[in-house]
């Protein structure tokens, strides 16, 4: 019998494969490189920095992109060796390999496969040459092996080792040598060494094998590079068997790891909006640049864990904190937790709602200053209160459980005093005031009369960046607009959500070191070298503390507290969120000054002096129309009708009628502070007089209280539920 050369008939079908058919299309070496998709996202700062690299492609994991030389020379060989020992010599097929493996299949003996490294990268880069289960067809191995050969004619050999070594699959998911070096070994690929190398090569052969046969192969390789006979002998392939099975078993690749993992998820997020909006149907790009400073980033997150690990032994394990840019909304810095010190490191302090304690006091006092129902120096009587609600009466109590009786309304905002905060709280109405809040950013997710009273102190909900941004609208003069982690071509629109008179004013009064001092003494951790405007709070049971406040260009807030709830122990304003801020700030103004703003038009500063010495001479800025010199116990105002206002009932307020009593002896009391008032229901005169009795019926009502030419003074809405007596006009 006569036997044809399996060479001989394989390089004749080659041969006549490539003559008959055209010229493949293959892509360019530095196309496939721009081509390859890693499975995480890199977030970058503004200035192209990595913060956080995010997994983002669950199907496989494949690193980044690396260049020849990044890639240990232990790993070179061992991989040269393992799948193709004349890789430098051939063009593309090794035809010594072909015709061993043909007489192998032909005699049925075991040898070594004839696929090279540049044929296995054309099966790589060409679906249609790809290895599927049952392994490659005839006609893919001849394409193969055509590829194979026009690869070698455009690209040079350190170009296919490379692109093939980013390609290539080792063991399940892990496609790539960056994937695999991170994931098994905890190491970038240049630091591999020979045992390392050894065992990445073997998993190339059998992805999926059993860790003894990786580890057999893994030896073999070993000795193969070793140049003599002693020092293949040396081999420790015992040694090498816990290594493997050890290694194989290790995910040091985390799914995200950097110093902004929650901004990170943020902003993956909004992009995905953003795609989706604009009916993109592609994948998140593998970098995404944000509006982050990172250097400014790694300092919060440090100055953050140093502040938590002082404070040991006090119940405090977690803190949140975010600067934002007060021209443009960017948001600098963010840090979701305290990440190894949490126990909810997943959960972010930026976004998560919590009592804001006395930082909305601010914002109340600006509103009730716009509204020209006070002035920075007017009295307010903080002494023992009992407010009557719908569900009781309610007694607010200072931080220190004392009172200091009439105290202007700058002292009692700087100095943090509940009672008169409460006692504003009157004047303007929870429902006005969850108006203004609303506006200014802080989206409460009740009315203001479901929290009464006690939203003076902050017992609704917030997150950190709403609170932040609102503190951002105080120090642009009222201007509200929406903070942005994506770089943007446009600016963003701004609105003007509060009066920029009283802005300023609340701002002038919470960079007055002297009006504090009542509180916080007069070497507090809130005073700078450079000019700044600064709240803390603290909410009920020390569950959360705050710090925030602004300079001329930034806003920092800062949360600190438990994720779960738990309150801190021994934390006050000063103690807790606070030094961070004045950190931060520091950080910040280190060689950039902050002056303070100029006063808006239609204010007025004067002398002004209070009676009984309740409080040393100074200058006081006003509102046009609202200034006076004096200020004492019982001293009229400028405007007699400037103060007038409705007590009761509270703006918003839900009156429902009792079916058990009848309708005519049913009674809402009105109650007012002024003189010469009269009443008004729904735009038709109702009554004179500082109180007045109302026979309720059913529908929404505007109450309004007017002065003797008709001028409206201040209003309220109020709805009576239930069935009544037919209205009478």
């Amino acid at each position: 019998m006569k036997f044809t050369s399996p060479t001989l008939l394989l390089t004749t079908a080659a041969l006549l494969l490539a003559a008959s058919a055209p010229a493949l299309a293959l892509d360019s070496f530095d196309a496939v490189r721009r081509a390859h998709q890693p499975s995480d996202t890199a977030v970058l700062d503004r200035d192209g920095v990595l913060l956080q690299r995010v997994r983002t492609d669950a199907t496989v994991r494949r690193g980044q992109w690396i260049a020849l030389a990044d890639v240990s020379p232990a790993l070179r060989t061992a991989m040269v060796l393992s799948e193709d020992r004349r890789f430098y010599e051939h063009s593309g097929v090794d035809w010594r390999a072909v015709s061993a493996a043909a007489w192998g299949n032909l005699w049925n003996t075991r040898t070594r496969g004839a696929s090279t490294i540049t044929m296995q990268l054309a099966g790589l880069l060409d679906d249609e040459l790809r290895r599927a289960g049952g392994g490659r067809s005839l006609t893919q191995k001849l394409g193969q092996t055509v590829a194979a050969g026009q690869l070698e004619r455009q690209w040079r050999k350190d170009q296919i080792l490379e692109a093939y070594l980013n390609s290539v699959s080792f063991r399940g998911e892990l496609v790539g040598i960056d994937a695999l070096s991170r994931t098994l070994f905890g190491k970038a690929p240049h630091g591999l060494d020979a045992r390392e190398a050894a065992v990445a090569a073997s998993l190339v052969r059998a992805p999926n094998a059993k860790p003894a046969r990786v580890a057999q192969r893994a030896c073999e390789v070993m000795q193969a590079m070793e140049s003599s006979e002693a020092d293949r002998r040396r081999v420790d392939c015992s040694a090498l068997d816990m290594f493997t099975s050890a290694a194989l078993q290790r995910r040091a690749f985390d799914p995200s790891e950097g110093i902004a993992p929650h901004l990170a998820r943020r902003a993956l997020q909004e992009r995905r909006a953003l795609m989706a909006k604009a009916g993109a149907t592609d994948g998140v790009d593998t970098e995404l640049r944000t509006t982050l400073r990172a250097p400014l980033q790694r300092f919060a997150q440090a100055t953050l864990l140093r502040h938590l690990r002082e404070l040991h032994g006090r119940n405090v394990e977690d803190a949140a904190l975010v600067v934002l840019d007060n021209a443009s909304g960017e948001v600098l810095a963010w840090v979701g937790s305290s990440g190894e010190l949490s126990r909810a490191a997943e959960v972010d302090g930026v976004l998560a709602q919590r009592q804001p304690g006395s930082t909305l006091k601010p914002l109340l006092y600006a509103q009730a200053i716009a509204e020209r129902r006070l002035t920075a120096a007017s009295l307010l009587d903080d002494s023992s209160a009992q407010i009557n609600t719908a569900s009781g009466l309610y007694i607010p109590q200072n931080y220190d459980r004392r009172f200091k009786g009439l105290v202007s309304a700058r002292t009692a905002l700087a100095a943090s005093l509940n009672v008169p905060a409460v006692r504003t709280l009157v004047m303007v109405s929870p429902e006005a005031f969850a108006r203004q809040l609303r506006s200014a950013g802080i989206a409460l997710r009740e009315s203001g009369g479901y929290y009464g009273y006690s939203l003076a102190l902050g017992s609704a909900e917030v997150s950190l960046l709403a609170l932040t941004n609102s503190y951002r609208t105080l120090a642009n003069g009222g201007r509200f607009g929406e903070t942005r982690i994506l770089p943007a071509a446009q600016p963003a629109t701004a609105t003007q959500a509060l009066d920029a008179r009283a802005t300023f004013i609340v701002g002038d009064i919470l960079s007055d070191a002297n009006a504090r001092t009542r509180t916080f003494g007069v070497d507090s951790v809130l005073g700078t070298r450079f000019w700044t405007a600064v709240k803390t709070g603290t909410s009920k049971d020390m569950r959360d503390n705050w710090a925030v406040g602004w300079s001329q260009r930034y806003t920092v807030g800062v949360w600190v507290g438990n994720a779960s709830g738990a309150p801190m122990w021994d934390v006050s304003g000063t103690s807790g969120a606070a030094p961070v801020w004045a950190e931060v700030m520091g950080f910040l103004h280190a060689r950039e000054p902050s002056r303070a703003p100029t006063p808006p038009a239609g204010l007025v500063q004067l002398p002004v002096r209070f009676g009984e010495a309740i409080e040393a001479p100074r200058e006081e800025w006003f509102i046009a129309g609202t200034e006076q010199p004096l200020f004492a116990r019982d001293t009229p105002a400028a405007d007699p009708e400037a103060g007038a206002r409705i007590t009761a009932p509270a703006d918003g307020s839900i009156i429902a009628i009792d079916p058990d009593i009848p309708p005519t002896r049913q009674r809402v009391r009105f109650e007012a502070h002024g003189s010469g008032l009269q009443w008004r229901i729904d735009g038709k005169p109702f009554a004179r007089g500082n109180r007045a009795l109302w026979l309720p019926w059913p529908g929404r009502h505007v109450i309004e209280l007017t002065d003797a030419r008709g001028r409206v003074l201040d209003q309220v809405r109020l709805e009576v539920r239930g069935a009544g007596v037919l209205a009478r006009h």
